[in-house]
């Protein structure tokens, strides 16, 4: 069967429709108290961001709800960086493309909050001991002055059933450390990788 590629806006429109009523409507460009309300209950985002060439990142971010995505002003929100991997692949494409997006998710809530605007690094402010966890500060912050925000529908959580437990499987693939050593060309056996990832160990190196 031969491929057919899409190639225009026209050819999209015609495929998808036009949207109209509340999906036109519903973006902002300010923070709703209810917005405020969202980010203080969400201990969970995903952060997208691309380069200058257009090569994309999207970065999972977590912490205790309250504590994820700190709000500056109406126009402005900030998530703190903790210790990770140090690949810092999202935080690379800011300082050649500003632009980021961020979701932001509550478990069990089917809707997710969308945040998109310009993106800067900071190494320190006076609201950093705001955004401590356990004691700990964040390494840097990335805020982001708000260009766009709605509430996005709950169409792709009801059809991926993400938060019914009789549907999750998360024993069907092999642990993490079988997954590394799989796909990775590493020296430490899968013994070491299993204690290294244990929850034990590896919840010692959140903060």
């Amino acid at each position: 069967m031969l491929q057919a590629e899409i190639g225009s806006v026209d050819e999209l429109r015609d495929l998808l429709g036009v949207p109209a009523g509340r999906a036109v409507t519903k973006e902002r460009t300010r923070l709703h108290a209810m917005d405020r309300e969202w980010l203080a209950t969400s201990p969970f985002c995903v952060i997208a961001t691309s380069d200058a060439h257009g090569n994309c990142d999207a970065s999972p971010k977590g912490d205790p709800a309250g504590h994820l995505v700190y709000v500056l002003d109406d126009a402005t929100v900030a998530v703190p960086e903790r210790p990770g991997n140090r690949r810092a692949d999202g935080y690379r494409n800011v300082l050649s493309n500003p632009h980021a997006g961020i979701i932001s998710i509550i478990p069990g809530r089917n809707e997710t909050l969308r945040i998109n605007g310009r993106a800067r690094l900071l190494r320190d402010a006076p609201f950093f001991p705001d955004m401590a966890v356990r004691g700990s500060r964040p390494i840097m912050a990335l805020v982001v002055d708000i260009e766009q925000i709605f509430f996005h529908c709950a169409k792709a959580f009801m059809r991926s059933q993400l938060w019914r437990p009789e549907t999750w499987q998360p024993d069907t693939l092999p642990s993490h450390a079988a997954l590394v050593k799989a796909v990775q060309d590493t020296p430490e056996t899968l013994e070491e990788l299993q204690d290294y990832y244990a929850p034990e160990n590896y919840s010692k190196r959140l903060y």
